[in-house]
């Protein structure tokens, strides 16, 4: 039976990762009809609303089975979860923004593997903010990921080839790592769904904040672009996160990571068909060299959960 359970997560969440990786397709085709602030605002909106009714629907019957103790206790964590929501939505408003305008200077799939370094910055925020440590092949892992950023970002071994859309993604990244290590902590003690649905609306309003002061949005240009907002919307924020956290209850959550982290070769696929982007001999090898890096962080990371368990 936990067999089972545990192929039914596995499913659940490589589903997650597909729609997370074809939905940096669909950002790079929503541009060529609204600008960054507009899509972002518009797809965040959309995607918290998604969420809404089932947060709704599930309070409705939730609320028939609790005692007053036991609302009294939710109403607690629902402030709580507004609270660190919003704060979630600030970070969460810059990461995607950021993400979002690099796609005027760069690729999909390139876009899609240096956002995934946030896997790296996560132990180094880790050991200078938190005071955890990491072994030895953590480093290593560390080491490989940003050689393979440095091929994928780098046309020459000069500096001055970085792409400016590559440094967008790499604050985007770095953002993606605080947002991280906040809900890391905020998680353990507020609703995932409603955490979730609040921090897209803060981002969301932000960005469409943003988008009537820096540009001029027009129905038909959105409207031009209803596919690819819909499907970055409805499909990534709203079900793709479900999906994450249904999946994750029938799932390790070390095995998990690893398979969501296969988004960015799932963005580089749908590129390739979708887009016909094809990356570089040098591009390609900064993308399994940063691939080959996550797989062997989170296949050690197993392997010493497994003899902690075994000692114990």
């Amino acid at each position: 039976m936990a067999q089972k359970t545990q192929i039914k997560g596995i499913l659940l969440l490589l589903i997650t990762a597909i729609i997370w990786g074809s939905s940096f397709v669909s950002q790079s085709i929503g541009m060529n009809n609204v600008s960054a602030f507009t899509f972002m605002g518009v797809r965040t909106v959309l995607g918290a609303t998604f969420l809404l009714p089932f947060i709704l629907v599930r309070g409705h019957f939730e609320k028939k089975k609790l005692n007053e103790l036991e609302l009294a206790e939710r109403k607690i964590q629902n402030r709580r979860t507004l609270f660190y929501g919003i704060i979630l939505g600030l970070v969460l408003c810059i990461a995607t923004n950021f993400q979002q305008f690099a796609f005027y200077y760069s690729t999909a799939g390139k876009i899609a593997f240096i956002t995934a370094s946030y896997m790296f910055f996560v132990p180094v925020a880790g050991v200078l903010f938190l005071k955890k440590k990491y072994s030895f092949v953590t480093w290593i892992c560390v080491a490989l990921g940003f050689m393979g950023l440095y091929f994928l970002s780098f046309k020459t071994n000069s500096f001055g080839s970085l792409n400016r859309g590559d440094v967008l993604t790499f604050v985007c990244s770095i953002f993606f790592c605080v947002q991280i290590l906040m809900i890391e902590r905020f998680s353990a003690v507020c609703d995932g769904v409603k955490l979730s649905c609040v921090e897209f609306y803060t981002a969301g309003i932000i960005s469409c904040i943003l988008m009537f002061v820096f540009e001029k949005p027009e129905w038909a240009s959105i409207k031009a672009a209803a596919f690819p907002i819909l499907y970055s919307g409805i499909m990534s924020c709203g079900i793709a996160y479900t999906l994450q956290i249904v999946g994750q209850k029938y799932c390790e959550a070390t095995i998990a990571s690893l398979i969501m982290c296969m988004e960015s070769v799932f963005a580089v696929i749908t590129s390739a068909i979708v887009l016909s982007e094809r990356l570089t001999v040098r591009e390609t090898a900064g993308c399994a060299l940063m691939f080959f890096a996550i797989v062997l962080s989170q296949i050690w990371d197993i392997i010493k959960r497994k003899n902690q368990l075994q000692g114990n």
